[in-house]
This record gives structure tokens, sequence and C-alpha cells, in this order.
């Protein structure tokens, strides 16, 4: 028993050795961490916000500098090219990253980001801080509002901007060209009102052997160039891309009006360099480039691309240039919406910065600011005042086009449609091999199998 009772007393003791060493570990590691975490720095505040790479991200930054001098609350506002800028986006989301606080995405990102959880429901906000009677209901609509007529709300509009059109007024000016326009085709050399005015611009102004060319038209068929620009005559002809509301695509895309609109483009384009078929957004070949080497009469342009047009020391045709909203078509005037909003990302971990950026951001006085610096604000009172549509000769046009701009489709499914668009336009508009009709009814089908497969259409 002594012997037992021995052992017993020396494991009791090994027991009480063993947990006062592991207590004194421990506790030597809770003072590590507590020491750790008492000397650790405290984290910035800061928020990052994803868009493209182009100058408003510029401006935005400059902007966002001065929040930061404000508030303490530091902004990068990270760009990507063109490019790279919708599947970037896309390979974070489907990670759900926190990497970015906010992005300033495309208007046809809104239903991938609302359907998919990717952004927040900003509707019960937009609605307290009375962002409806703020900015432009256009814009409300184009960059915010998922589904359309729904009332809710998905982002901000940041830049505002629309397809137009910039001329070399020195050309459209000149005594003799104005006579031989009116000789030829009997009525005065103008701005154009309609698409077949600009048709016979096009055709005025187009003389190759002098290294000048009529027009330079959006025919690129990587991104949505084509489609941009496609969209905005069949409108104006009285076309449409489909039923918004039951996904009907038949006897609207490929309609009467939308094959005799199809076919005016192709025949525009013969006006158009074949060398400038990629031109569209890209910063080495962008659609503004034919006006500053001087080789073009017009060209389509997004507003918001067009300031550069106006800086002498990059177009030495600067102080010629002009600018006119999208014309009308026998079916009525309607242009491209272009333009971005700001959403915040779900899976932030830093909401309460970026809410707090959004209020300073629609505030007026910041909207003047983001107009002085270049932005195309969407802020009612700042549109529409004097000081902006005399900013420059592009902000009249621009503040015009608002009154009829139209959008391509925005639900999640947009990138499978617009692929679509792109490579059936493209293979009728660049070979003989396929009619106006037959590519619209390709398309259709096309179309029609998209909505389809995703669940569209109820039985």
């Amino acid at each position: 028993m002594k012997r037992v009772a021995a052992a017993l007393i020396l494991l009791l003791a090994s027991i009480i050795v063993i947990t006062l060493a592991a207590s004194n570990l421990l506790s030597q590691h809770q003072a590590e961490a507590d020491a750790y975490q008492f000397f650790e720095p405290k984290r910035e505040a800061s928020i990052r916000i994803l868009w493209a790479e182009w100058k408003p991200a510029d401006y935005l930054q400059t902007l966002a500098d001065e929040f930061t001098a404000e508030t303490g609350i530091r902004v990068e506002v990270a760009q990507r090219s063109w490019s790279e800028f919708q599947p970037h986006f896309a390979s974070h989301m489907a990670e759900k990253s926190a990497y970015y606080d906010m992005v300033i995405g495309d208007s046809q990102w809104l239903g991938f980001g609302a359907e998919n959880g990717h952004y927040i429901n900003l509707s019960h906000w937009v609605r307290d801080h009375n962002v409806l009677q703020a900015f432009v209901p256009a814009a409300m609509s184009g960059y915010a509002e998922y589904p359309k007529g729904s009332h809710f709300y998905w982002a901000i509009p940041v830049e505002g901007d629309a397809m137009g059109f910039a001329y070399r007024k020195d050309l459209f000016n000149d005594p003799q060209e104005q006579r031989n326009f009116q000789q030829r085709y009997g009525y005065p050399l103008a701005v154009p009102q309609s698409w077949q005015q600009l048709y016979d611009l096009a055709e005025f102004f187009n003389r190759p052997a002098e290294e000048l060319w009529g027009l330079m038209a959006w025919a690129d068929p990587h991104y949505d160039g084509l489609t941009m620009a496609m969209q905005s005559v069949l409108w104006s002809w009285g076309a449409d891309l489909g039923d918004r509301q039951s996904y009907k695509i038949r006897d609207y895309l490929n309609s009467g009006q939308a094959t005799t609109a199809l076919a005016f483009y192709k025949r525009l384009l013969q006006f158009n360099n074949p060398e400038w078929r990629d031109y569209y957004l890209d910063t080495h070949a962008s659609s503004n480039k034919p006006l500053i080497d001087g080789q073009v009469a017009m060209a389509m342009t997004y507003f918001a691309i067009a300031p550069e047009l106006l800086d002498p020391e990059k177009n030495p045709y600067a102080d010629q240039i002009g600018f006119f909203p999208t014309p009308g078509g026998p079916g009525g005037r309607a242009t491209s919406l272009g333009g971005q909003g700001i959403s915040v990302i779900s899976y932030s971990k830093k909401k309460e910065h970026s809410f707090r950026f959004l209020r300073w951001f629609i505030r007026k006085q910041t909207q003047a600011r983001w107009s002085e610096l270049g932005g195309l604000s969407c802020h009612i009172e700042i549109m529409h005042s004097p000081a902006f549509i005399n900013a420059s000769p592009l902000h009249a046009a621009f503040s015009e086009s608002f009154g009829f701009v139209r959008d391509f489709w925005t639900v999640p499914e947009y990138a499978e449609l617009l692929e679509s668009s792109q490579r059936n336009w493209s293979q009728y508009l660049f070979s003989d091999r396929i009619s106006a009709r037959d590519s619209l009814d390709n398309l259709t089908r096309e179309w029609e199998d998209i909505f389809e497969f995703h669940g569209y259409y109820k039985e």
C-alpha cells in the first residue's frame, strides 16, 4: 500500500508540475499576444474603387483626394484597361473578394451585380437622401435602376455619357465647301439633323485620294462599339432590340425597319477608312484619332472621351472641333447611353466608409467640383446650368443627348447577348455572304435561345 500511495503522490506531483508549466506557457503566449495587439498600428481608414483606365478616373482620384483631406478616409481609384475591366471585375466577384469596396461599372452590369448579390441594394438609401430629386431621371434609370421600372436602385450616377459626334468646323464653314455642297445636294451644309443628312455629309467629304474620309463610324467587333452604334440606328428607324418586359425578340429585332437600318449602316461604313475598323475606346486606337490626325470630317465619339479633342497639346485642330448629338431617323431619335454609376460591393469590409463617400459625392458642391475637373455630372442643377452648358463646346450636345438616351440589355446575361450581336452584325457588315434580314434572323434565334436557356420565358 505504501508503494501504491507513493506512486500516486508522485503522479499527482507530476500533474501539478505539468499543469503549472502549461499555465506559464499559456500566460507567456497571452502576454506576447497582448503585447502584439498593443503595438499593432491602427488600421488606416480607406476604400478602393475599381474603374476603367481613362481620364474620368483620373478626375475622380483628384476629387477623392479632396474627400480624404476632409474626412481622413483615403481613397484609391484603381484603374484597369477597358479590355480587362469587365473580366477582372467578374473574376473578383466570382471569388466574393473584398479587395474592392466599390465599383464604377457599366449600366449593363446592373443585372449581373444585383441578381448575383454582388451589389448592395441602395433603394432605401436613394430615397432617404433625395437622390431621385437631385439627379436626371434618365441617369437614374440608366445607371442605377434594375429591373427597369422597378424603382430598385443599385448605383449612383457618376460619369454621364452618350454617343454623339465631333466634326471639323473649318471644313463645314469653308465658303467653297458650302457652295459645292449646296449645288450637289440642294440644301445648306450644316450640322446634320437626320441620319440621311449625315450620310450626305459623309459622302461629300469622303476623299481618300486626299487622305480625307467622310466619317469615323464605330465598327469595333471586340467589346461593344459596333453594337452601341448599330442600336442607335435601329432605334432611329423605329426598330427595337426586343420587349423589355416579355423578352420577346421576334418581330422587334428582325423587323422590316431593323433590316433597313442595318443595310443603311453598311452603306454608311463605305465612308470609313477600313484601317479604322478596330478604333473605339482603346487609348492607342481611339475613335478620336482620325480627327486628331486631320483625316476625317466627322467622328462618332462618347462625350466623356471627347475632351482630348479640345486639348491643343494633343490635337492640332482643337480650336476647329465642334459637336452635335446623334441625329434622328424616320422612326424618331435615340442614342446609346454611355457612362457609369458607382455601386457598393456587398463583400466589402468597409461599407461605412463607402456610404460616407456616397453622401459626400452627391452633394451639389461636390458635383460642381466634379464638373470643374472634367467629369460629366448628372446632377439636375449642374447639367442644365448655363455654367455647365457653356463650359466647353461638347457640353451643350451632351446635355441635349440625355433627352433621348436608350440602353442595351441590362440583364445578367448581357455579355452573352452582346457577344452575339457583335459577331452577327460584324459578319454582315464585313462580308457579302449573308443578307441583312438573315443576319437579324440569326441574331433573333440566338437571343431567344439565351433567354430561354436562362428561364425568361414562362410557359
